[in-house]
């Protein structure tokens, strides 16, 4: 038996890691089946604004990655997808994969005719439910792959209207689900990760005050696809004019995450870094209990910390109450440099919410540590994880994660080979 006629690399999650993955087993010469349960790749890389440190577009990244998806017909994707079920073991690993129909075919042409006369509405939640879009919806201005799709939930009970509008042919609104299966060699786990359920930290506000947003739903406001790229408060339209950022916001705390997220204190940097440079005016407090901006990090942080418009306060923030007149919020927290409580009014709150990996509908009963993460050492036969449901990181540490992930089920690939003959 060749090496070409080994079984595939599965790879559950279309993020950064399973793309990195994808693509860096499909360049070594597997084939590769890309598993992910959204309508489209990018995970919550394609939900940033900007990268740090350089403070580019994730469109940098990602449309790299879709390049070496489209020139490479090793690569089997599937989206609007789940693993269903596994059996098997290292090398024989037989799968189910349950696909959900998007409803519009491969000959969509992006024309938007479908969404311009859909009566339906849904929450957008590719920008965390600040929008809404039309039941008929693109997922987002870089989708890959680049076609619309269709929230059944959200149609209008008997509603055509963009089936007929499709002069195109490329709505099916009767498409049924479906379930393909495949023996693949390896699996590699790369689901990564969702915010922290910042409405469980009931003493901040979230939930309650509408000027309480979350670090995830910043960097939304901060896009231009999303709001034309002004962060705005919730309660009244305004642009803020005092700031405060609440860091570990459930993290580093026993009752709810009792880790260190790794990257919260870069993001808020950064998210601090958009606000000031909109509004030059506006004064930004960050309250921590340390600053964590490991590595390559560290310069950047140091950078934006010299502007004399941010002002760091180490305590941690007990409690965030409103003003129902006017929106404005009255932050107390402990300042453990003076030794005093620190009280203060802002016009916006921030919550510096952590990482939680995301394991829903893994198939596999993957091992996990006491935190959740997936705990599968890459010398695991034939299962392997990688990215962000393995560990906090920031972007350029998922992708050398991931790659590592690649090599192992790569050299799984090939001693599955070897074993056959």
């Amino acid at each position: 038996m060749s090496a070409d006629s080994r079984n595939p690399v599965l790879v559950i999650g279309g993020g950064i890691a399973g793309l990195t993955a994808a693509v860096e087993l499909a360049d070594a010469g597997c084939q590769v089946i890309l598993v992910e349960k959204s309508p489209s790749l990018g995970g919550r890389v394609a939900r940033l604004h900007q990268y740090f440190p350089k403070l580019c577009p994730p469109a940098c990244g990602l449309e790299m990655h879709y390049r070496r998806l489209r020139d490479n017909p090793a690569i089997t994707v599937l989206t609007s997808a789940e693993v269903s079920r596994v059996t098997g073991s290292a090398g024989e690993y037989e799968v189910e994969i349950a696909i959900q129909p998007r409803y519009v075919a491969g000959s969509c042409t992006l024309c938007g005719a479908c969404e311009s006369v859909c009566p339906g509405e849904r929450p957008d939640e590719f920008n965390y439910a600040l929008a809404t879009t039309k039941a008929a919806y693109l997922p987002h201005g870089i989708a890959y792959p680049a076609s619309y799709t269709i929230d059944r939930a959200a149609c209008s009970s008997g509603c055509k209207a963009c089936e007929e509008a499709c002069t195109y042919n490329a709505i099916h609104l009767n498409a049924q689900p479906e379930i393909r299966k495949y023996s693949v060699c390896a699996i590699v786990a790369a689901t990564g990760w969702k915010p922290y359920d910042a409405a469980k930290l009931d003493q901040l506000g979230c939930g309650k005050y509408r000027n309480v947003v979350t670090n995830v739903m910043i960097e939304r406001m901060a896009a231009a696809d999303a709001t034309g790229g002004r962060i705005l408060r919730p309660f009244d339209g305004k642009e803020p004019r005092t700031v405060a950022f609440v860091q570990c916001a459930g993290s580093r705390d026993e009752n709810h995450l009792p880790y260190c997220s790794s990257v919260c204190c870069t993001a808020s940097i950064k998210h601090a870094a958009y606000i000031r440079a909109l509004y030059p005016e506006t004064a930004i407090t960050i309250f921590y209990i340390d600053i964590r901006t490991p590595g390559r990090l560290e310069e950047f942080s140091a950078r934006v910390q010299r502007d004399a418009g941010i002002r760091l306060v180490k305590g941690k923030v007990a409690r965030v109450e409103e003003n129902r007149a006017t929106g404005d919020l009255q932050v107390t927290a402990e300042d453990v440099l003076t030794g005093r409580k620190s009280t203060g009014h802002f016009e916006l709150v921030v919550l510096a919410t952590g990482i939680v990996p995301q394991t829903d509908g893994l198939p596999v009963d993957l091992p996990r540590d006491e935190f959740g993460f997936l705990n599968v050492r890459n010398g695991s036969p034939g299962l392997y994880a990688a990215g962000c449901v393995r560990r906090p990181g920031e972007v350029s540490s998922t992708v050398q994660d991931a790659t590592g992930a690649a090599l192992s089920a790569l050299q799984c690939a090939n001693r599955s080979v070897c074993h056959v003959r």
